[in-house]
């Protein structure tokens, strides 16, 4: 399996942060990054394109006519992982005010 440059993202202790969780099909992958707020944890997700240049794996966050589906469902399930996280899977339907609405 192929590896990608990863983006050098530096942790309070000074190590190269890591995601906490990463998605991926065919070339295209999705990070998402775990954020400590005084409200709970915070989720944002960066998304790029593999490709091979050379002997070198590079990465890019252009997207072609043909990785736009793929981006899409890689960003389904980005925001289904972040749901689940935070316990947040459920979906008022209106009836009880909303008060489980995420915003």
């Amino acid at each position: 399996m192929a590896t990608a440059t990863a983006t050098k993202k530096k942790s309070s202790d000074g190590s190269a942060a890591r995601p906490v969780q990463e998605i991926r099909m065919g070339r295209i992958r999705a990070a998402i990054w775990g954020n400590e707020t005084t409200n709970g944890t915070r989720y944002n997700v960066t998304v790029s394109r593999i490709y091979k240049d050379g002997d070198t794996w590079k990465d890019s966050s252009s997207f072609g006519r043909d990785d736009l589906l793929v981006v899409a469902k890689v960003l389904d399930r980005c925001h289904t992982w972040i749901y689940s996280e935070n316990g947040s899977a459920v979906v008022s339907n209106g009836e009880d005010g909303g008060e489980d609405a995420p915003f």
